[in-house]
């Protein structure tokens, strides 16, 4: 037994000269999570390890490449491997921490196609030795179960560099994900009296409803918080508003299993994309961050992803953390690069608006503005919600601002320069004017009439409008597909470099929160690109127009050289 506790000692020590480095930490955890003290010796924690990919940076800059109208290489998106070639650890980095997991008895398991996510299993106490950490029990009182965080997690000198993220250790995405409690306004309501207005509003008024003709042309809807959308509600809501598309083509979940947030994405993106192919995707994880690993790493391994993904779910940018939040953020830049359009709304809340998630209680004398995630990475396209026509203006609730973690990429430089000069000098609102700006562009997002649990209700907010563009994105690519051209893939700089012409600019609005005043400090919509709407609403014809215009380059070179 003491030689057993000397070479225990001898090995702490050890590792202790060997050194540490702080990996990340944070002061305090977020407002709702109580701990209940240390982690119990030996309660089992399962890690999950993100390595170090082999060349991000050359990734970003053929994404670019990629995605910039005039390159030579524009829309010439790259195949499963091409990508895996990027992102994969290089075998430095994959023999430095299988020594590290060797000499400490663990057995990492690769969980992620690229091979740059391993999973570890090992007890608290040695968690905590080998981290530098300790570990706690917290509760929230929106939660069933307990969870185990720290605050600060450390990397052994040898792991310095190989390493990007250890997850879960001091992220805390709490339990409220969904976009829509905080931004949607539900009314029941008599639909003999509503139904032919909300079809020519927001159905048939949007796009023509032309019939798609490409089935390699998917459309995928995610779904996070045991969401799942109802085929019963799905076939009634085209019932009533697309009687034309024909019911047997839809494959969605069983009808006990229902979501009012899956409910409104799949109903809209199936009744605006008519008959494109809806996948349905509904992600498990203990937490946010997990599920949004869970889902890009599913896709990662998908031989022919989708074309367009949308999402309605998101958090406080600073409770996912800063390593977990980049790691993330990269594997949207992955799928942007296999030619996938991932349109996330950006959400926040009624009370907060440009806030964010701010406890209710203390939102009215805080001027910080807090940024969502995913919506604030720079890889995927963030939409906003307008409502009205005459003028339509920004929806008060709508979030919108910049980046803490994200710094703001070249595509929007100069719009967002533009946008920064009407901000009066004595403006009181706090946030990051170097960071990741958006959203980059708005939808229509309030009185969307859908179907839920047999209902006729009607929903608003940025969580209607991120299926709404998802499905217009869709319909182009129908169209592009048809003409022998690529899909459109990363928009953002296509939507940065044709948005004079092809969104509707929106310069009325105020963000302040939905139940405060105008006076509140908030950001207001200008001419050009806001902090509220992007570029503003997107007019179908000139989008597909200029999409169309570009042929693809590669049909000209001479592939024999």
């Amino acid at each position: 037994m003491a030689l057993c506790k000397l070479l225990t000692l001898l090995s702490t020590i050890a590792m202790t000269s060997a050194g540490m480095a702080v990996h990340e930490s944070r002061t305090s955890v977020p407002a709702g999570f109580v701990s209940q003290g240390v982690a119990p010796a030996n309660d089992m924690l399962t890690l999950r390890v993100a390595l170090t990919s082999n060349n991000i940076a050359g990734l970003e800059e053929k994404l670019m490449s990629l995605s910039t109208p005039g390159s030579p290489e524009f829309r010439q998106w790259l195949s499963l491997e091409e990508v895996k070639s990027f992102v994969q650890p290089s075998s430095e980095t994959v023999s430095a921490f299988s020594s590290f997991a060797s000499a400490n008895g663990l057995e990492p398991t690769v969980i992620s196609p690229n091979g740059d996510w391993v999973s570890i299993t090992l007890p608290v106490s040695q968690a905590n030795q080998l981290f530098d950490t300790q570990f706690e029990v917290f509760t929230h009182s929106d939660m069933s179960d307990t969870i185990t965080r720290t605050l600060s997690v450390s990397l052994p000198s040898e792991l310095v560099g190989h390493v990007d993220v250890i997850h879960p250790t001091t992220q805390f995405t709490g339990p409220n994900t969904r976009l829509a409690p905080n931004s949607f306004i539900s009314l029941d309501l008599d639909r003999r009296a509503v139904a032919a207005s909300c079809n020519t509003s927001l159905s048939s008024g949007v796009v023509t409803p032309t019939p798609t003709t490409e089935k390699t042309n998917t459309l995928l809807v995610t779904a996070y918080q045991n969401e799942f959308a109802q085929t019963a509600d799905l076939s009634e809501f085209l019932t009533l508003l697309r009687p034309d598309i024909p019911h047997s083509r839809l494959n969605t979940q069983g009808p006990l299993d229902a979501g009012v947030e899956a409910n409104l994405d799949i109903q809209y993106t199936t009744g605006i994309a008519t008959e494109v192919p809806i996948e349905f995707l509904a992600v498990g994880g203990e937490d946010f961050a997990t599920s949004l690993l869970n889902a890009t790493t599913f896709l990662d391994g998908v031989a022919t992803p989708p074309s367009v993904m949308t999402t309605s779910y998101g958090q406080n940018e600073a409770d996912v953390g800063s390593s977990m939040a980049i790691k993330i953020c990269n594997a949207y830049m992955a799928l942007g690069a296999r030619g996938v359009s991932a349109v996330f709304a950006i959400g926040r809340c009624q009370l907060g608006g440009v806030r964010g998630a701010h406890e209710a209680a203390s939102v009215c004398e805080v001027n910080t503005f807090m940024p969502g995630f995913p919506a604030s990475c720079p890889f995927v396209t963030a939409v906003g919600a307008t409502q009205g026509f005459g003028p339509e203006k920004a929806i008060n609730f709508t979030g919108g601002g910049f980046s803490n973690f994200f710094p703001a990429p070249s595509y929007q430089t100069a719009a967002v320069a533009s946008f920064l000069k009407t901000i009066p000098s004595n403006f009181a609102g706090t946030f990051n004017q170097s960071g990741r700006a958006y959203p980059d562009a708005s939808v229509q997002g309030w009185n969307f009439e859908i179907v839920s649990g047999g209902e006729v209700v009607l929903e608003g907010g940025t969580s209607a409008s991120s299926p709404t563009l998802a499905a217009i994105i869709a319909l182009i690519n129908d169209r592009l597909i048809a003409a022998g051209k690529p899909v459109l893939g990363f928009l953002n700089p296509f939507i940065y470099s044709t948005a004079s012409t092809a969104f509707t600019d929106i310069t009325i609005g105020h963000n302040a929160g939905y139940v405060f005043p105008a006076s509140f400090v908030a950001f207001d919509a200008a001419v050009g690109w806001d902090a509220l709407t992007g570029f503003g609403t997107p007019i179908f014809s000139e989008i597909l127009a200029a999409a169309m215009a570009y042929q693809r380059i590669r049909q000209h070179l001479n592939l024999g050289c």
